[in-house]
């Protein structure tokens, strides 16, 4: 069971980058799924989340900008991110829960940086 994000970097303010968060060993359409990010020195911060009815929620300091999705294809969710701005910096979190099943996964994080 793992939980793998991808698609950080370093982009200049305004621009846009997309996370992606892959399971494998389980089927993460039947998971919520949250995006959580974390600057140093700073407390976890939730981002986005978006259930097994691809409903989507979203943090005050990202509404209108990050847009969260699934592709159960590809047992994959997306975060893509625009109008970026330097205090989006931090390591993004992946985390699929199922409070029924008693499942709660993590991944490992991918760091994004945006900066001039």
């Amino acid at each position: 069971v793992q939980l793998v994000e991808s698609g950080g970097g370093t982009v200049q303010p305004g621009g846009s980058l997309r996370l992606s968060c892959v399971a494998s060993g389980f089927t993460l359409n039947r998971y919520g799924v949250n995006w959580f990010r974390q600057a140093p020195g700073s407390e976890r911060e939730w981002v986005a989340g978006i259930n097994s009815d691809a409903h989507g929620i979203y943090g005050d300091s990202v509404k209108g900008r990050f847009t969260i999705s699934r592709d159960k294809a590809e047992n994959t969710v997306y975060l893509p991110m625009n109008s970026l701005k330097p205090e989006d910096t931090a390591t993004y979190y992946c985390n699929a829960i199922d409070v029924r099943l008693g499942a709660n996964y993590w991944g490992q994080g991918t760091q994004v940086t945006v900066s001039s």
